[in-house]
């Protein structure tokens, strides 16, 4: 596998592009690791042997494995060589849940629920779900991880008469759309802002992260498709683990 990925990134570069080949290379190697050509635990060649198969220089070679290495993607492991040590989250915006969408991927998720009641709704949840202040609605938190790795933390409320008789032991087994689905709702569109900050000590413990590590944080509000707003979602995840990709498109 690995002979293969080496051949295809060599045809891949372009040596008369004005893009330096060791951003070309890195870009090259993180897309193999992203897309499960390069899997976890796997070895690359040492820099020397990567130079020759592909006709770069080894600083070149060193500058784009550093790249990787910073970003946690890849180890150097002394009298070893260089490892595959990630397996990043890549996920799309969509209306679906994390659960579905690990699942789908061929990941094993599993759930811990920290937190699940029903409480009044404070300003910003009443005001963004349309409810007359002091309305209750069910308040979720829970603890996603895969393949025993903790991911995500998620923050969920959730109209009453939508969730009130979803379970703390359903939430372990399914994602919450797919609850909400077989209610009835049909989630169809979303708000959804994408921000970033540094962790708190109860993200970081919930985490595993040291404190200060940094996180991503998504807050979305959900409209079924009767253009109703049923839930506000609060997700902080593992920065080094988790992307969120999305298409732009031009004005």
């Amino acid at each position: 596998m690995i002979e293969s990925v080496i051949s295809e990134i060599n045809r891949a570069m372009d040596r008369t592009s004005p893009v330096p080949l060791y951003f070309q290379l890195a870009g090259e190697l993180q897309r193999a690791i992203s897309d499960g050509r390069l899997p976890k635990g796997d070895f690359l060649g040492n820099e020397v042997d990567l130079a020759d198969r592909w006709q770069i220089s080894r600083p070149t070679v060193r500058r784009a494995i550093q790249e990787l290495v910073d970003q946690g993607l890849l180890v150097r492991q002394r009298g070893v060589g260089t490892q595959v040590v990630s397996d990043h989250i890549r996920r799309r915006v969509t209306l679906m849940s994390l659960h579905d969408d690990l699942e789908a991927q061929g990941r094993t998720p599993t759930t811990t629920v920290l937190t699940h009641e029903v409480v009044v709704a404070d300003a910003g949840v009443a005001a963004s779900l349309n409810l007359a202040p002091g309305s209750k609605v069910v308040h979720i938190e829970r603890c996603r991880t895969v393949d025993g790795r903790r991911l995500a933390i998620l923050r969920n409320w959730i109209t009453l008469d939508t969730a009130s008789d979803i379970t703390p032991a359903q939430l372990r087994e399914s994602g919450l759309y797919a609850l909400l689905r077989a209610r009835g709702v049909r989630p169809h569109s979303a708000e959804l802002e994408i921000g970033a900050r540094i962790a708190t000590p109860t993200d970081a413990a919930l985490l595993d992260l040291p404190v200060g590590a940094a996180v991503l944080t998504t807050r979305r509000v959900m409209q079924d498709s009767s253009g109703q707003p049923v839930e506000v979602g609060s997700h902080i995840y593992d920065a080094s683990s988790y992307t969120i990709e999305t298409n732009v498109l031009s004005g």
